[in-house]
């Protein structure tokens, strides 16, 4: 096996015992013409609870050809969560599973020991194209197991005072999202109405995280930023959200992650032996297989060397 130095960066839970309100601007990625915000894994903050990676794309608008079109690439260890604001993405994989993904449905790929995907924009499209991409961290006993995918084509929703939550992964309040996962976990799409403070209930054990993805948005007299992310702490039982013209933001939580990951490009490991073999692997076209939709294209591995930042989209 190559002994060369595997460029890999070390993910530790930092989970806070009380509340905070932290804030970590994001980083642009700019990939195939899609503006990209990297928000997770970020400097001081590379996990809240089993989420390891966000990525924040678009408002993307288009009037020919279909913008988003990544070719077949690897995952190990990780789940991948694809939550639309607007526009279509269509996901195919090794599994020779196909779906299309619209806004208010929620796409849930679970790599296990080792799956290929690729993401793309139909032909036919709405020229639309805004959402979020996110990754669990999957737990040292189901981590190596069978690759799945999930399309939920509606996920539940939780009415308060002010504002409505779309939950597509795990349980906020009394809304929980059919998605499989396998830690316990939120994330949801709170919109606020205009001219109102809306009241959202916590899980007070776990620590969660705010982006914005539109609109003004005020907690505790602080007015939020969209391009950066929030970290809320733990112990909070519930927080209350102002907007003067409305706002949708991304809610995020889980209990601080028990064990240290490593990422590296689309893998999320524990040791560096475990990243050159999938790597290995990859580029000897073994254990992933081949993603039916693309017969003839796939994306090289970086190499192992230098830090490899996960692919967007991905």
């Amino acid at each position: 096996m190559s002994g060369d130095t595997v460029g890999a960066e070390a993910c530790v839970a930092l989970g806070a015992t009380a509340q905070q309100l932290d804030s970590y601007v994001g980083r642009d990625v700019n990939l195939g013409g899609l503006p990209v915000l990297r928000a997770l894994p970020v400097k001081g903050r590379r996990l809240i609870g089993p989420w390891c990676f966000l990525d924040r794309f678009g408002p993307f608008t288009f009037s020919s050809g279909t913008p988003m079109d990544v070719a077949p690439h690897p995952h190990i260890g990780l789940q991948t969560v694809t939550w639309l604001l607007d526009g279509e993405v269509v996901h195919d994989d090794s599994l020779a599973q196909e779906a299309l993904l619209r806004p208010g449905g929620v796409n849930v790929m679970t790599s296990g020991h080792a799956i290929a995907h690729a993401e793309r924009t139909p032909h036919d499209n709405s020229g639309q194209l805004d959402g979020v991409q996110l990754w669990a961290a999957l737990p040292e006993a189901h981590r190596h197991g069978a690759a799945s995918f999930q399309h939920i084509g509606e996920v539940p929703r939780l009415e308060v005072p002010g504002a409505v939550a779309s939950v597509f992964s795990g349980t906020l309040g009394a809304a929980t999202s059919p998605a499989a996962h396998f830690s316990s976990l939120v994330g949801a799409d709170v919109q606020v109405h205009p001219r109102h403070a809306a009241t959202v209930p916590l899980e007070s054990a776990h620590e969660h995280g705010l982006l914005v993805l539109g609109g003004d948005c005020e907690l505790e007299g602080q007015q939020l930023d969209s391009r950066t992310l929030y970290y809320l702490g733990t112990q909070r039982a519930d927080i209350t959200l102002r907007s003067a013209s409305g706002a949708r933001v991304l809610l995020v939580g889980g209990p601080p992650f028990p064990e240290t990951i490593l990422m590296w490009w689309n893998f999320v490991a524990r040791t560096p032996d475990e990243i050159r073999t999938a790597r290995e692997d990859w580029e000897a076209h073994r254990r992933f297989g081949d993603v039916p939709a693309y017969p003839e294209r796939r994306i090289p591995a970086p190499a192992l060397v230098r830090l490899a930042h996960p692919n967007p989209l991905s």
